[in-house]
């Protein structure tokens, strides 16, 4: 499977694979198909290659081009985990609702250019509030997500992944930790928009073109 160097990637939302998958084939020819656990790989006659993202798991690979779309399509229940230093979000999702969440913000002090004791003494403190900021955001992912962890199929993260990873790392999340990933990029400070928005960003499929696609 190519890596997101190899060219650029875009976001396709589930209703609208299908459409994107025959432009594919319209614009470069019929594809061949290679499946893997991680992706599926097309390859035009032309030399164009699009490399389709699977987060949901490997396809069974009699049909992958159908069963792509169709497993985009499912509404599947997941936890969602967004933490920056200066904001969290937990939620339950089911395909795009959100069916349960909480969200809350933390004061993080700015860098500061001293330097010496007084940039120590700075660093320190940012420091605190990070730790404190981010065992908010286990608290809540304690409160709201472990209680629905058997419904759920995977975990979707976004925001600051050394931060994602921080809040992961707690041993009462250990159950969520173990969950299959999804890995959500671009994601702002978390507040109630960005979390009702949370659940269309995690469905997108994410595709990977070469620079003839």
């Amino acid at each position: 499977m190519p890596s997101r160097a190899d060219g650029r990637v875009v976001s396709v939302a589930p209703e609208r694979l299908g459409a994107w998958l025959d432009g594919f084939a319209a614009r470069h020819g019929h594809p061949r198909a290679t499946v893997t656990d991680a992706g599926l790989f097309l390859a035009g006659p032309d030399g164009a290659t699009a490399a389709v993202r699977l987060d949901w798991g490997p396809l069974p690979g009699l049909d992958p081009l159908a069963e792509v779309v169709a497993a985009a399509l499912r509404p599947r229940p997941a936890a969602a985990l967004i933490v920056r230093r200066r904001a969290h979000a937990v939620g339950i999702f089911r395909g795009e609702q959100l069916l349960t969440g909480r969200h809350d913000r933390h004061y993080a002090q700015s860098r500061t250019k001293a330097g010496g004791w007084s940039q120590q003494r700075y660093a320190r403190r940012r420091g605190n509030q990070a730790e404190r900021a981010y065992r908010e955001a286990a608290d809540d992912a304690a409160a709201v997500l472990l209680p629905r962890l058997a419904e759920v199929e995977v975990l979707a993260t976004g925001g600051d992944q050394a931060a994602v990873n921080q809040v992961l790392a707690e041993p009462a999340l250990a159950g969520l930790a173990s969950l299959p990933r999804v890995r959500v990029d671009g994601v702002p400070d978390p507040n109630a928009g960005v979390l009702a928005g949370f659940g269309r960003r995690l469905r997108e499929v994410r595709i990977t073109l070469n620079e003839l696609a």
